[in-house]
């Protein structure tokens, strides 16, 4: 494990509910390509905070790295409607961006 994910995992322990430290971690799994484990930080951010725009495009991509397409579509189109709902439309570009590149747009 490298030193920033123990500092990171120690914080969390102090702080459960943090979600930058959630999506940290699970950037650092990336990071080390270990998507499993990325994706299980992601998940359980998403469970706790559905409101960190960040995670929906990092975990649709993992999503697709998996093929598991229909999961992707699902997580891209969540953030885009959260994204909207924030009136955060960087965020929302961009997940539809990744939403195209599978071929899908928005109103399907």
């Amino acid at each position: 494990m490298s030193e920033r994910l123990e500092i990171l995992k120690k914080h969390l322990k102090e702080d459960p509910n943090d979600s930058f430290l959630l999506f940290a971690i699970a950037k650092e799994y990336e990071k080390q390509e270990k998507f499993s484990k990325a994706q299980s930080y992601y998940e359980i951010l998403r469970e706790k905070d559905k409101n960190y725009i960040g995670l929906y495009y990092h975990l649709g991509k993992l999503h697709e790295l998996h093929a598991e397409n229909d999961k992707a579509i699902a997580t891209y189109k969540d953030g885009i409607q959260l994204a909207k709902e924030q009136k955060d439309f960087h965020s929302a570009s961009e997940l539809n961006g990744a939403l195209e590149n599978l071929g899908v747009s928005f109103e399907d």
